[in-house]
């Protein structure tokens, strides 16, 4: 049913709202003068009604009431609807829609009694929006309009608060003032805030005193001792209570826990355990070696207890050295040079530990700091021999004799016993034994020739030996001195072509020269024409004073057709004492060349058609020569031959051969022709072929 009416409209609704925990009544609000109230009171005629209706234009619909949570065995009344036009004979009828309708909320159709069929929950939902409406109960035909109100479900203290974050983990500095803060705690309770106490909460401490206290209304937590210590108690659990109701008798309740962890503050010096302490080394311990390790306690955790170890003045100052070791916060004692019994046998450190973070709210707890003393004593040991020079540098000429003497190494015995040393050298650093060394007095001698272009520097180890468990190496650097024993030759082996048109005092080549030697101002090279070609005619050879020389012709007109090569003995002498010389052959081979002095072919010139050269004419002659003796032989044998047994005829002798089918009768069968007869053509043949073969030797022309 809507909440107002027409003018005229001869309709009014009224609304009777009767909660059952009200007296069993439901509660209709509205503005005054309007609706209608089914109560304990008689009902108005109808009249009234009327009269009062028509002075209001308009019906405005407020809430209906009902408690949550409601436990009785028959459905809780709501209220009542009316309409001004239900006579009560029954042709109207009520229809009730919207969220519960039916499900929860039911309606007599007759009377407009309201019913809660269900359980409500205000925390599950707090109200319901109905529509209501009279309709004719033959037609079906709304008799009012459609009218909207809302059921409120109203709250009961039925949710006890709960600390939604909880448990709760707090920290705090130890020894602070009375009342610092730790943490804060909040409860939350689903009742209505807006109705009555129910979700009004209160807070209480129930375990943790007297150590801190709680806020009642903010929750708070505040310590409640002054300096308190972590170093005695370093966590505390404390059980917070929220009671609704404004913690009055009947409200309900909820706990939470509160751990709350006391942090350090540097409120503890560092303090050594002992104020001496004893430690012993041995002498030969490596230099970087760990000495001794001391430390400091300190009750504090953390940077608070963080350390920075010193050692206080004394003798031992750079002997020594002392740090911090991060993990243990020990002061570790290093060993910086090496220690000799013989020397110092004992030493006193005195060292200070200091804390590295030092608080200055509690500076009238110190000092900060705490000295104590190491004695450290050295034991002695069986040291080995100790090199009066550890790293020997002797020279020597590289022509010195066997045996002869080059140096001394010395060793000592740094023990009080003072025992004898016996020198060696290590082998695998003198493979070639070069070198000796006198076993008693350690004096270095040569003992083969030796080489500086083969090794200008011998790197010996040298063995100072007290007994099989105690020696000591050295070094002996041992430089061979330069004499002059290398003489000079070309730098490089030099292919030189000389053109055929080359012009006379035309440079062709220009040659240097090294040497093995290294003498200590450098090298001077002086060349020059050996004397069997120095006054030849087709070159010269010119000393450029920087250790190169020049080779020029002296002519022009060369042809490589009557000289192909010509070879160039080069005197080189050093400038060493006494001087070096050698003799070196420059090969100068003839080549055409085009005109801008490139080589086109070097060597021989092969045959043409204006001639042949030299060596095939030698050999042409060589096999003509042959040729003649071979045929003075063949007229030889020829004017010594017999008559022969058969006529000659006009065809070849050597046909009697195919005619002859006896068996061979041995030298019997030379008689059946002359051999005298077929040795000329054969010779002949010989002498051709051989002719032959001497022009493939030879080349032929034009090769």
């Amino acid at each position: 049913m809507s909440g107002c009416t027409c003018p005229g409209v001869r309709r009014a609704l009224a609304l009777l709202a009767l909660l059952g925990s009200l007296g069993g009544r439901g509660c209709w609000g509205s503005d005054p003068g309007s609706g209608e109230l089914e109560g304990q009171g008689s009902r108005h005629p109808r009249g009234s009604w009327e009269a009062a209706l028509r002075h209001k234009r308009s019906w405005v619909w407020n809430q209906f009431f009902v408690l949550e949570e409601y436990t009785g065995n028959e459905p809780l009344y709501v209220g009542k609807l009316h309409s001004d036009v239900d006579g009560g004979d029954g042709k109207v009828k009520y229809v009730l829609s919207g969220e519960g309708a039916a499900s929860i909320f039911t309606i007599d159709e007759n009377t407009g009694d309201i019913h809660a069929t269900k359980r409500l929950d205000r925390e599950a939902q707090a109200y319901y929006t109905l529509q209501a409406q009279a309709v004719d109960r033959v037609t079906n035909q709304p008799v009012e309009p459609r009218s909207e109100f809302v059921v409120k479900v109203q709250d009961i203290n039925d949710n006890e608060p709960k600390f939604l974050d909880g448990p709760y983990m707090a920290g705090v500095p130890e020894m602070s003032p009375l009342g610092t803060m730790v943490v804060q705690v909040a409860a939350t309770d689903a009742d209505d805030p807006t109705y009555g106490n129910s979700a009004r909460v209160i807070y209480s401490i129930i375990h943790g005193q007297p150590y801190f206290s709680v806020e009642p209304r903010t929750g708070i937590i505040r310590t409640a001792l002054p300096n308190m210590d972590r170093e005695t108690r370093d966590q505390y659990v404390l059980v917070i209570q929220a009671k609704d109701m404004v913690g009055q008798m009947g409200g309900l309740s909820g706990t939470t826990s509160v751990t709350v962890t006391l942090t350090d503050v540097n409120d503890n010096p560092p303090r050594f355990t002992h104020k001496n302490y004893q430690n012993t080394v041995l002498e030969s311990l490596p230099v970087h070696s760990v000495v001794a390790r001391v430390k400091a306690a300190d009750a504090d955790v953390g940077p608070n207890a963080e350390m920075d170890y010193r050692l206080m003045d004394g003798d031992y100052l750079g002997l020594f050295n002392i740090s911090t070791d991060e993990e243990t916060q020990e002061g570790v004692i290093v060993l910086l040079k090496p220690l000799d019994f013989e020397t110092k046998s004992s030493f006193s450190l005195r060292i200070e530990a200091t804390n590295r973070n030092i608080d200055s709210n509690f500076l009238s707890v110190g000092p900060f700091s705490d000295l104590a003393v190491v004695k450290l004593t050295v034991e002695d040991v069986n040291e080995p021999p100790v090199f009066s020079t550890p790293l020997l540098k002797m020279v020597v000429s590289e022509d010195a004799r066997m045996g002869t003497s080059i140096g001394r190494v010395s060793a000592h015995d740094p023990d009080s016993t003072n025992s004898g040393i016996r020198y060696s050298i290590d082998r695998n650093t003198d493979l070639e034994r070069f070198f000796n060394v006198d076993a008693l007095s350690g004096v270095i001698s040569t003992a083969k020739p030796l080489d500086r272009e083969a090794n200008s520097v011998h790197n010996l180890t040298l063995l100072a030996i007290e007994s099989r468990e105690y020696r000591r190496k050295g070094i002996a650097l041992i430089t061979v001195l330069d004499i002059n024993d290398n003489a000079p030759v070309f730098a490089i082996d030099y292919e030189t072509l000389l053109c055929e048109n080359a012009m006379p005092g035309q440079l062709i080549q220009t040659i240097s020269a090294v040497d093995k030697d290294e003498p200590p101002s450098g090298h001077r090279f002086y060349f020059s024409l050996a004397s069997p070609v120095a006054g030849n005619l087709n070159f010269t050879l010119r000393d450029n004073k920087d250790n190169t020389a020049s080779i020029l012709t002296k002519r022009g007109g060369f042809r490589r057709r009557e000289q192909p090569v010509y070879r160039l003995p080069v005197l080189i002498v050093d400038s060493g004492s006494p001087a070096l010389s050698s003799t070196n052959t420059l090969a100068l081979r003839v080549c055409d060349c085009d005109a801008d002095g490139v080589a086109m072919s070097c060597g021989a010139v092969a045959y043409t058609a204006t001639g042949l050269s030299t060596g095939a004419l030698l050999a042409i002659l060589g096999c003509i020569l042959t040729l003649l003796i071979m045929v003075l032989l063949i007229v030889t044998m020829r004017g010594r031959r017999k008559t022969p047994l058969i006529l000659e005829e006009e065809r070849d002798i050597r046909e009697n051969i195919v005619r002859y089918d006896d068996e061979g009768g041995g030298e019997e069968d030379t008689e059946a022709f002359d051999m005298v007869a077929l040795l000329p053509r054969r010779l002949i043949g010989l002498s051709f072929v051989g002719l032959f073969h001497c022009f493939l030797l030879r080349g032929l022309p034009g090769d």
